[in-house]
């Protein structure tokens, strides 16, 4: 039987959620009680920081298993040192530890239904010829890293005016910088001139992505949906929601190579029998400890148009005209506008304007082919011969709100 009882590692939080990020330090007791003397060959404590990935796919003699790690931390400290010849006392004992998080940019912890980021305290007792006992406590972490991605609110702007338009809408929200616990804001104006109803609904939605060599695997969540009244032919309304962020949403990831979690607004018309028109607006969620940086940091806008685009549906002629849409209250610069990720469309009416697609904005990783009938992840597209101004950040925010219009028409 063995003589290690009450075996325990623990530490001293330093706020009352217990969150770490770099540069703090992490301080706390390994105990355990020996019912006798006992020759301890090393008691070692260890912090650790590791990131899994792992899926599968296929069927039979088809399936395929993908899996992928990365080490992000592991800092060690030895309480008894290797092959100590010293006997540990009979009845309780304690050992204290210290540990300072290095400035290392790390992704924040994280749980998903293909892969992991996980930070764990660890200390193993080890003797001669007996079996080590091992006792784990995770640790929150948090990265700093997404402590300046620009203020809450978000100044960008871009839309879409489409001539013979059926069903238009301009959407905004206030916010591109947000946390656990914050409501948004979403105001949607719709025109609907034509013969069909409509109901718009407004939705928090999560992208995952695993990856894995040259495979990767998306996982897609709704986090919160809301919708409004139906909008009868013929009419204008609009629509206001106040969206709230869940206290349990996971914070944006983009700094783990094997795993990025992302998230985005999505506005859209629920329309019968009709490919839906949609914009999506990129959304950061960052801790509560950390939205207190936001106030002093700098706008980096979107490139203009950078998310949204018209969508089509396939409505019958109508007898009336199309209302006017009021002109945008800015310039709406040369830069052409792609439909967010996943929507269904037709061809464009204008295939020169995707002959130019690069990678996604603010998104370091190529973008995987889409599936068939699919546009890939909202890239910008420039058109050719136009270079995009060198540092956004540089030129003054047009407005304190985003807004993306979307106009459905027959072509």
């Amino acid at each position: 039987m063995s003589p290690i009882k009450d075996f325990h590692v623990s530490y001293e939080a330093l706020n009352q959620k217990g969150i770490f990020s770099q540069g703090d330090t992490i301080a706390g007791t390994v105990t355990f009680t020996l019912t006798k003397e006992t020759q301890v060959k090393v008691l070692v404590v260890k912090a650790k920081g590791n990131a899994h990935v792992h899926w599968t796919e296929g069927t039979g003699d088809r399936r395929k298993s993908h899996s992928a790690h990365r080490r992000y931390l592991k800092l060690k400290e030895y309480l008894v040192p290797e092959n100590d010849k010293g006997n540990l006392p009979f009845g309780a004992n304690c050992f204290k530890f210290r540990f300072t998080i290095p400035q290392e940019d790390m992704p924040s912890s994280f749980k998903g239904f293909h892969g992991n980021i996980v930070y764990m305290l660890e200390a193993k007792m080890s003797r001669s010829w007996r079996p080590s006992s091992v006792v784990q406590k995770e640790l929150k972490f948090v990265s700093k890293s997404l402590s300046h991605p620009g203020h809450v609110m978000c100044p960008q702007s871009g839309s879409v005016d489409k001539d013979k338009g059926k069903v238009q809408m301009s959407a905004t929200v206030n916010m591109k910088v947000c946390s656990p616990g914050d409501t948004i804001t979403v105001v949607a104006e719709i025109c609907n001139s034509s013969s069909k109803k409509l109901k718009p609904k407004v939705g928090l939605q999560q992208k995952t992505v695993y990856r894995a060599g040259a495979s990767f695997d998306i996982r897609e969540q709704n986090l919160y949906k809301m919708e409004g009244n139906t909008i009868t032919p013929c009419s204008k309304e609009t629509f206001s929601c106040q969206l709230k962020i869940p206290a349990d949403a996971n914070c944006t990831i983009q700094n783990c190579e094997i795993l990025s979690v992302e998230h985005y607004v999505k506005v859209y018309l629920d329309i019968s029998f009709a490919i839906d028109p949609t914009i999506k607006f990129p959304l950061v969620i960052i801790p509560s400890s950390l939205a207190a940086l936001q106030s002093d940091q700098t706008v980096e806008p979107y490139p203009a148009g950078a998310f949204g685009a018209p969508t089509y549906t396939d409505f019958p002629p109508t007898a009336f005209p199309p209302p006017a849409f009021p002109p945008p209250a800015f310039p709406l610069g040369p830069y052409p506008v792609l439909a967010g990720s996943g929507a269904y469309v037709y061809q464009a009416p204008d295939p020169s304007q995707y002959a130019n697609m690069t990678s996604g904005y603010n998104n370091q990783w190529p973008q995987p082919a889409a599936p068939y009938g699919f546009l890939s992840a909202a890239p910008p597209s420039f058109q050719q011969g136009i270079e995009p101004p060198p540092d956004m950040s540089l030129f003054p925010p047009p407005q304190d709100a985003i807004r993306r219009t979307v106009s459905d028409y027959k072509s």
